[in-house]
């Protein structure tokens, strides 16, 4: 019997076990019902006790550093994630686990404190008054390229959220090397399915250690919502599209990101996937994949460490189309309604291209924009292109560029997510615009919207958040809470926000007036959809 079948025999043995802790049922009729008592910080799932923070003023209890698979390490480098191990005793949940190797994303020297591979644990925050109050239960996936991040960061905090009445969860996956290596002796090795993915997989993981265990904090296992922004958008893309993740979220909100597209288009190819896997085995001397796992951690991220100058998709070890945790292109699962289809929550920000800045055309003069874009969309296709992204001037090419790198690599592959889902799907599909500015957030570029969502808005610089911008997270916390609950973010005392009925339509216009408007971007995408053929986007150039 291979790995994974030992795995999901271990993961039915771990959702039979939570089942017996939420119902009180554990094959023994005298066991007591304990879905009326208080929740406090001491729980147990199915490897153990866990005594966590506890109650905050408001309520709130919180749990860190608990481990939902066993640590990667050794012989388990590179492969799918196994069960957790349990422990003796009660377990303290008091603090965050270790962090995932990650890359130094924004030039600083790679981080070594508190990171390990031992990486693989989630956080929970409930407000649950008591054990059996079956909450609807929120799963942030953290973005970063698929490069960096963690679930531990402080901007991440749950607690804020949590008094929506929701239980929030965070957690940690493997990342860059770690994640997403792929070689052929990897994949004879994972009972005859590519390799990868393993990344994605620690995602699903979760998402099962969840379903098993997360009533015992008061949450509903029936009642998941995945959400994420970024890479976790796009995750949130990939699992709705992953047969492996039927049945573990039962809605999803994706933040500007779908289906890790870029302005190289698709996914890489699963050959040059392989192909980078074995040239650094050949960078290490280690032509097998036992040696490669002897290579210590730091010296691979070192060999590997990625930066925003270039598009990590194309450059660097991230998700493929490995025909087993994605059997397909994920825009192709959409277009052919092959996907998890749940309701769907989702949108863009305003400036999104301003992260991505390195990576726009050439727009020093007109002449150089317009020659580039030539170039990646064809001369034909010159004068739409001009119509779409305006270059009459230095000044509008200047504007032009960033608007266009930002559309290829968050907003255009957004849409395209909201429009496939809103045709293929029987969810609800909602969509939104995120262009909250002030003096506490001067522009709404690339994740600025986390802050709002999860409640955490710290000054900055010596500037302190506004009351319209608590007022805009309040809503946008409201909004997503209603969402996760019920499957609509409207409510009481907020603005009504309308159901997507496609591309052009109504969407949610989020900033200093939140109300209903006209789809942002809508000529533009359309644009660029014209080079995408049979899903798959075959136009743009390396």
């Amino acid at each position: 019997m291979n790995s994974s079948s030992n795995h999901r025999i271990r993961t039915a043995g771990a959702l039979l076990i939570a089942a017996g802790m939420a119902s009180g049922c554990g094959g023994n009729d005298s066991t007591p019902d304990t879905s009326s008592q208080p929740l406090d910080n001491h729980v147990s799932v199915a490897s153990g006790s866990l005594s966590g923070n506890p109650a905050d003023a408001s309520g709130i209890v919180s749990f860190k550093g608990i481990p939902y698979a066993a640590a990667p390490v050794g012989n388990l480098r590179w492969k799918e994630p196994q069960p957790a191990a349990s422990w003796s005793g009660t377990r303290d949940a008091t603090s965050f686990g270790a962090k995932c190797w990650a890359a130094a994303a924004f030039g600083g020297p790679i981080a070594t404190a508190n990171v390990s591979e031992d990486c693989l644990f989630l956080n929970v925050w409930s407000g649950a008054r008591t054990r059996g109050a079956r909450l609807p239960v929120m799963v942030w996936i953290h973005g970063g390229g698929f490069q960096f991040g963690t679930g531990s960061d402080n901007a991440l905090d749950g607690t804020s959220l949590a008094k929506k009445g929701v239980v929030v969860v965070t957690l940690n996956y493997r990342l860059g090397v770690f994640g997403h290596l792929s070689r052929p002796d990897l994949d004879a090795e994972s009972g005859g399915h590519k390799s990868g993915m393993y990344g994605i997989q620690d995602q699903i993981a979760a998402l099962r250690w969840v379903k098993a265990n997360i009533a015992s904090f008061g949450g509903d296992p029936a009642n998941v919502t995945v959400f994420g922004e970024s890479a976790g958008a796009h995750a949130i893309g990939l699992l709705m599209a992953s047969p492996l993740a039927t049945g573990l979220f039962q809605k999803a909100i994706g933040e500007s990101g779908a289906f890790w597209e870029s302005e190289h288009g698709g996914m890489k190819p699963y050959a040059d996937a392989q192909a980078m896997g074995v040239a650094l085995g050949n960078q290490f001397n280690a032509t097998t994949i036992d040696k490669l796992r002897e290579v210590p951690a730091l010296q691979l991220e070192t060999a590997t460490n990625w930066t925003f100058a270039t598009d990590p998709g194309l450059t660097n070890y991230s998700p493929v189309v490995d025909g087993y945790v994605l059997p397909e292109n994920p825009y192709v699962r959409f277009m052919h309604g092959r996907q998890n289809d749940v309701p769907l929550l989702a949108g863009w920000n305003s400036d999104e291209g301003l992260a991505f800045f390195g990576r726009a055309l050439p727009h020093q003069t007109v002449q150089a924009f317009t020659d580039a874009a030539t170039q990646e969309f064809g001369a034909a296709n010159l004068p739409l292109f001009l119509q779409a992204y305006p270059a009459g001037s230095p000044e509008e090419a200047a504007r032009s560029a960033p608007a266009l790198i930002g559309d290829q690599v968050i907003k255009y592959q957004t849409w395209g997510w909201v429009t496939q889902q809103q045709k293929t799907g029987h969810g609800p599909v909602y969509v939104y615009h995120f262009e909250q500015t002030s003096p506490y957030n001067a522009v709404a570029t690339h994740a600025t919207d986390v802050q709002y969502v999860f409640g955490n808005l710290p000054a900055k610089s010596g500037v302190s958040a506004g009351s319209q911008d608590l007022a805009v997270s309040d809503a946008m916390q409201t909004y997503w809470a209603n969402f996760a609950r019920a499957g609509d973010p409207n409510g009481p005392g907020l603005p009504q926000w309308p159901r997507y009925a496609g591309a052009g339509s109504q969407t949610m216009r989020i900033g200093a007036v939140i109300q209903a408007g006209a789809e942002e971007g809508t000529a533009r995408f359309q644009f660029l959809d014209r080079f995408r053929i049979d899903g798959q986007i075959a136009v743009t150039q390396p």
